[in-house]
């Protein structure tokens, strides 16, 4: 009788930890990654524009997150189809390694506990990423390269600036409705060098060729917004931001502190972006760029990517999407600002990426012309790429 209670046990905790591999991530996704659907109307004009766009985001978390990218969701802000839909040509996949339990928007403990270490343990990752950062970089670059293998050309690995040309071009040419996409890997802060310059070397034969120095806390290259000291760069900081401009690879001052960023600044020989926030002129949270720091963003040949959640422009409407890039245009000029989506970054946001052309009406409601939406939506950032990137 004991033998047959201890087996109906085991079977019932069996039961419970499938059911936890199972349905965990699902349901855990589900609350992250939300939609409160905006209300817009779409002109025919915005549909007849958006259709020659060549779209480019220059951040989402999809990396992060237990599903196929190839596969249309009902859940979360993007995958392949989703952008397709939405005329992107070229998305940034940000590889996120960690998140601080109990993070918010003013200060977090690096030794806080770390949120993405249950993610991957309930999403059955392999081993080595329960326990190493780079390790989960690394692995978000293998998800990429096998979506990409199973994508049969319609999802290219962007490395270089003649890989971004030949995508352009051929979705120039393409008779397609659905013509190839680029992908681009970033880093969502440079804690998975695990304070290890040589690792770069590591994410860059990966496919990584852009990177934030740091994510929400303060880590051993640079302070953040969100950190408990804030500082500036350190000295490893300061060898490894040379070292990205030598090899090609895209800085990124999102969600750096003050300090870190204006290092960052007085550093560059080559376009620095911030690849997703919003500005304080427009609303003022913390992490939002001061003019200043926009002016700085300019004066190196940057662009700013405006994102589309609360925190970045105060709502999750178009309409304070187009109000953010109108005053970085009108402080610093069109060239220097585009999108930053920050999709399926544990955000809530009004629309997913298949209905990208409400930016697009939301412009256009705003006075745009058609050649400066075209450079918001996408030929800001291909610049700033071609400027950046190795040649070959």
């Amino acid at each position: 009788m004991l033998w047959r209670c201890v087996q109906a046990l085991l079977a019932l905790l069996a039961v419970a930890v499938a059911g936890f591999f199972l349905f965990a991530p699902r349901l855990i996704e589900t609350g992250a990654n939300k939609i409160i659907p905006a209300r817009i109307e779409v002109s025919d004009r915005a549909l007849a524009l958006h259709k020659t766009l060549a779209v480019a985001d220059l951040h989402s978390d999809t990396l992060l997150w237990k599903r196929d990218m190839l596969d249309q969701a009902e859940r979360g802000h993007m995958d392949v189809p989703r952008l397709q839909a939405g005329n992107v040509a070229l998305q940034v996949f940000a590889s996120t390694t960690k998140s601080p339990k109990g993070q918010n928007y003013d200060r977090n403990s690096a030794d806080a506990d770390d949120n993405i270490t249950l993610l991957a343990f309930a999403q059955m990752q392999p081993v080595r990423t329960w326990t190493s950062l780079l390790q989960r970089s690394l692995w978000h670059a293998e998800k990429l390269r096998v979506a990409a293998k199973a994508a049969d050309g319609k999802l290219v690995i962007i490395r270089t600036a003649e890989d971004l040309n030949a995508l352009l071009e051929v979705r120039r040419t393409s008779v397609a409705v659905n013509p190839p996409m680029g992908a681009l890997l970033s880093v969502e802060g440079l804690h998975n060098l695990e304070g290890k310059r040589d690792n770069l070397d590591l994410l860059f034969k990966a496919g990584y060729r852009m990177a934030g120095f740091a994510h929400f806390f303060d880590n051993e290259v640079a302070g953040s917004m969100h950190g408990e000291a804030k500082g500036g760069l350190t000295p490893l900081g300061q060898q490894v931001f040379r070292d990205m401009e030598a090899k090609g690879m895209v800085i990124d001052i999102a969600h750096a502190s003050h300090k870190a960023v204006a290092d960052m600044l007085a550093m560059a020989s080559k376009p620095v972006v911030s690849s997703h926030g919003g500005v304080q002129a427009t609303c003022k949270v913390n992490r939002n760029l001061t003019d200043d720091e926009i002016r700085g963003v300019a004066q190196t040949g940057g662009v700013i990517g405006i994102g589309y959640w609360d925190a970045a422009v105060c709502d999750t409407s178009p309409k304070s999407i187009a109000k953010a890039i109108a005053h970085v245009r009108d402080l610093v000029g069109i060239d220097h600002v585009g999108l930053g989506s920050d999709y399926d970054g544990a955000t809530t946001v009004g629309f997913d990426t298949s209905h990208l052309v409400f930016i697009t009406q939301a412009l256009i409601d705003a006075g745009f012309a058609d050649d400066e939406i075209a450079k918001v939506m996408g030929g800001n950032v291909m610049r700033v790429l071609r400027q950046t990137l190795p040649a070959q």
